[in-house]
């Protein structure tokens, strides 16, 4: 049975991150590992992840990672093994029984699973059986503020029985935004006493890693998440900045580690006719540092790059995608009408070389999204930290310094 934990024991919290593609599970995971951590040093904190690159990225003091074979989507929607050769089955069989083998042994105290209930083809599933008879580990879905449309999640949920098991394996759900923009759930059949065990904690606010120094030229970040999906927008940014030789400041952009190298090879040729109006990088694992001396940002409209603009008050332009999800449009445009941020949308504006232009000369004009007061905003990592250290039965915090901090 659940219980609090002797002042003098070592609590366990894993968080399981599918992470078939692109960056934001895991490091929705990794801000969430070192917020908690940080919050009581005796803590350890382990991520489950199937992200190619998760060890590009470094880990404070009591946070670890393990690396699940990794898998990815095909042209036609299904998925493949990414490396091993293996059929999707034996890849998702072997992925399970990694998973099962590490809650088994690392026997967590609290287990935080990202966005998909079942996991990735209910590869969750074993383990979460034997957690739920076991009877030790609270367990806790976390969600996005936005998932997708509500008909479309209702369709992949049923699917998926993700219904079925969120209702059966889980003691609460957070909600790492806030009900006033937008409820994830709306439109899945969930009972009252589910509703009941919801909590929107609000965004997770993010830190610049405080050793380093972001750009001394002024310059706006460009940037696509992980790229994978950004071509279209970087194309679109250099557009603007190859129609008008006048355009400033200069831009810095980060292509992400996804983006195809046929279509970075074409961008880099672009980039070196420009005169070094624009600056492009691959990948840059300390993204907040860069964002906090930007003097806005245009990006696209995933979470992780929405708590970031917020955390370092930024001016940002999102050019939110519509396919194969309308998560970044619902997000950016809930976001407007707050006030919080510009969007530039395609029906409405246009994706025009003239739009962007226009949009870029407009962020030094544009307010920040702290001009739109809105409670409870960023106190996601807070209210997790809390209640985690509540279910761990730590009412009086032991912190110590860190040698390394993550965002």
């Amino acid at each position: 049975m659940k219980g609090n934990l002797a002042a003098n024991a070592s609590p366990r919290v894993l968080l399981y991150s599918h992470d078939t593609y692109g960056l934001g599970h895991l490091r929705r995971s990794r801000a969430l590992a070192t917020a908690i951590t940080q919050a009581d040093s005796r803590i350890s904190a382990l991520i489950l992840t199937g992200s190619p690159v998760a060890g590009r990225f470094s880990f404070p003091d009591n946070v670890d990672h393990i690396r699940l074979p990794g898998v990815t989507k095909t042209l036609d929607g299904n998925y493949e093994s990414e490396r091993l050769g293996l059929h999707i089955d034996e890849t998702t069989a072997l992925r399970a029984g990694l998973i099962k083998a590490t809650v088994e042994h690392f026997d967590p105290d609290v287990l935080i699973v990202d966005k998909e209930p079942t996991g990735f083809r209910g590869e969750l599933l074993p383990a979460l059986e034997w957690l739920k008879l076991k009877r030790k580990a609270h367990l806790i879905l976390g969600l996005r503020d936005v998932l997708d449309e509500p008909n479309v999640l209702a369709a992949e949920w049923a699917r998926k029985g993700a219904v079925e098991a969120a209702e059966r394996y889980y003691d609460e759900t957070w909600v790492y935004g806030l009900r006033s923009i937008y409820d994830p759930t709306a439109g899945l059949e969930l009972t009252q006493e589910f509703r009941d065990k919801m909590t929107f904690t609000g965004y997770l606010q993010r830190e610049a890693f405080s050793d380093d120094e972001p750009p001394s030229e002024p310059y706006i970040l460009v940037t696509p998440g992980g790229g994978g999906d950004g071509a279209g927008m970087v194309d679109l940014v250099l557009c603007a900045y190859e129609a008008d030789p006048d355009l400033s400041p200069r831009a810095l952009l980060v292509y992400g580690p996804f983006l195809s190298g046929e279509v970075r090879a074409d961008f880099e040729a672009r980039v070196a006719k420009l005169d070094g109006r624009v600056h492009a990088v691959g990948f840059d694992s300390r993204m907040e540092t860069l964002m906090q001396g930007a003097q806005g940002i245009v990006s696209m409209g995933g979470y992780n790059t929405f708590c970031e603009v917020l955390s370092f008050d930024k001016p940002v332009v999102i050019v939110p995608r519509t396919r194969p999800r309308m998560e970044q449009h619902i997000r950016a445009s809930r976001a407007e009408s707050l006030g919080l941020v510009r969007m530039l949308d395609e029906r409405r504006d246009g994706f025009t070389p003239e739009a962007m232009i226009a949009a870029i000369r407009g962020i030094p004009h544009q307010p920040k999204p702290s001009g739109a007061f809105v409670p409870g905003l960023l106190d996601g990592l807070n209210v997790v930290s809390e209640r985690t250290l509540a279910m761990l039965g730590l009412s009086e915090p032991n912190t110590k310094p860190q040698t390394q901090g993550v965002a």
